[in-house]
């Protein structure tokens, strides 16, 4: 049975995979586990491209390591390797004929993984924690983008010691995101530029942030014709806001959209609200996916402005998400992400990755 085909849906024979089940809430949706996940809180996922016949999965993790698993099509997990930096792996990405994997790391260095020879190299060097990574495959160009919170944004071409490029932020890289050829990063201090990529990287414009809390993550998401065409944006507010770069009526074309709050809007008792601590869209339907701190995910339509499906409620925070490459797979971590401070850190409970089919739930509702 494929449950990762575009048919079938985790029915009633995927459930059975687990066995009983107990009173724990660790894994309420009845997602399928990853075998082995990481010791520590997962920074990062992404998936394998299209270029790679199946999928592959790297996540990376506060314990400084990167691991892969090939994703089979029966849900199966299975750990091929992993790669270690000293100090806790922040981001993580893919080249784009699925060869390579890129690192960035608190070690202030970003490392290339070869997953043929399986052996890693450093390729990038910073004077801080590197806080992303992303590969950049432009027609006359290709290299590696890291920001980092020494306040810059560097360009390699993976080969030299030395940055093809390096460009000042106004403050510390907080989130980026790249589909070529356009970039966009989130700084402290709600600093929020985006930059074109043709030719060579540049300045496009800086944008006043339409949040009024800090930024925490950040996606680009494409047009009808595959163009990028704006990014949606999260806080640590519970709140994403959805800019276009040049909408017909700014005014009316760009919105924000509250998440990730506990209900009681009209009760008197104070809402909580949590971080939104990640964005992912969906390759095929232009839908997104949040994650945040409240233990939840919530896939929603940015044109009809409408929430298609919340989950259950995790035990504990939802760090990170994203989708594979042709959009039937939502992989999301559930680990403790600090959001309460040391005192709710329990180092007893274990960090999960889940797998989910996701060719249905973020359809748009109502396809034309």
């Amino acid at each position: 049975m494929s449950l990762f085909g575009s048919t079938s849906g985790f029915g009633t024979g995927a459930t059975s995979m687990f066995g009983s089940t107990t009173a724990d809430n660790h894994n309420p949706m009845k997602d399928i586990e990853v075998t082995s996940p990481p010791d520590d809180s997962i920074s990062c996922l992404a998936f394998s491209p299209p270029t790679l016949p199946g999928n592959f999965l790297i996540a990376g993790s506060w314990a400084n390591d990167v691991r892969c698993w090939e994703v089979q099509d029966n849900g199966q997990t299975i750990p091929k390797a992993q790669q270690m930096h000293t100090g806790p792996v922040l981001d993580g990405c893919w080249s784009d004929d699925g060869s390579k994997v890129f690192t960035a790391s608190c070690d202030k260095t970003a490392k290339m993984w070869d997953l043929n020879s399986n052996q890693a190299i450093q390729i990038a060097q910073h004077d801080a924690p590197v806080k992303t990574i992303h590969w950049i495959k432009a027609p006359n160009y290709s290299c590696v983008m890291t920001g980092s919170w020494d306040k810059t944004l560097k360009f390699w071409d993976t080969r030299s010691p030395t940055p093809m490029m390096t460009l000042q932020l106004p403050e510390r890289c907080y989130c980026a995101d790249v589909v070529h050829p356009m970039a966009a990063v989130a700084t402290a201090e709600r600093g929020l530029i985006v930059y074109q990529l043709e030719n060579q990287p540049s300045e496009f414009r800086r944008i006043e942030s339409p949040l009024k809390h800090q930024h925490r993550c950040v996606a680009i998401f494409k047009d009808k014709v595959n163009k990028p065409t704006g990014f949606a944006l999260g806080s640590i507010e519970g709140r994403v806001a959805i800019h276009y770069i040049n909408p017909p009526n700014p005014a009316k074309d760009n919105f924000t959209f509250k998440c990730h709050r506990s209900n009681g809007t009209n009760t008197s008792a104070p809402q909580d609200i949590y971080a939104v601590n990640g964005i992912a869209f969906h390759p095929v339907h232009g839908t997104l996916a949040t994650v945040g701190s409240d233990g939840r995910f919530s896939f929603w339509d940015k044109d009809a402005r409408t929430k298609l499906k919340t989950s259950e409620q995790l035990d504990q925070p939802i760090s990170a998400c994203c989708f594979n490459h042709n959009g039937n797979i939502f992989a999301y971590a559930s680990s403790y992400d600090w959001s309460k401070g040391h005192e709710f850190y329990n180092p007893q409970k274990k960090n999960y990755i889940f797998l989910r089919n996701a060719a249905e739930e973020l359809k748009p509702r109502n396809k034309k």
